[in-house]
């Protein structure tokens, strides 16, 4: 008997949607986007999702200030908490630890019926050094969605989801 290769999940715009607004309280408006370019000028969140296997199956990017406008959003801290780190260039401590918890239940995504169980391995908040192989899979062309994200009394950002 042969079995075949088990897919992870992509989810949709859609659900993309629903998860953030359902997390944010509010409701999170998305569109299309180009794929976003990490690099040193474009600095981003990237949430590292693993199987029971430790094999990296997905990469959740965030841009900075999607990072910290879902990371106040979603402890309900007032919008200038977030604009220190967009002048920074990057999440303080307080926003790193939000931005994990909006990225640790984003993982309920990929598991669908059918699709290998992931989990968030790790998260490499915007600002500090992106390991090269992190990197290289936020540069994967393919399976993905590219999205603008409009989070109602933050502010915009970009996300994408990215299976490797």
């Amino acid at each position: 008997m042969t079995v075949g290769a088990v897919e992870t999940h992509l989810p949709g715009p859609k659900e993309v949607r629903d998860l953030l607004s359902g997390l944010l309280g509010r409701e999170v408006e998305l569109r299309t986007a180009p794929p976003l370019v990490v690099s040193r000028k474009r600095p981003a969140s990237v949430g590292v999702y693993v199987d029971a296997r430790l094999v990296v199956r997905a990469v959740i990017v965030c841009d900075l200030p999607l990072s910290a406008y879902a990371a106040a959003a979603i402890a309900l801290l007032p919008l200038p908490t977030t604009e220190a780190s967009l002048e920074a260039g990057g999440l303080d401590e307080t926003l790193a630890e939000n931005l994990h918890e909006v990225l640790n239940v984003a993982a309920s995504m990929f598991n669908v019926p059918d699709a290998p169980h992931l989990k968030l391995h790790a998260l490499h908040p915007a600002g500090l050094p992106l390991p090269g192989d992190v990197h290289g899979r936020t540069l994967t062309l393919g399976r993905r969605e590219d999205l603008a994200v409009d989070v109602p009394g933050y502010g915009s950002g970009r996300l994408s989801v990215v299976l490797t």
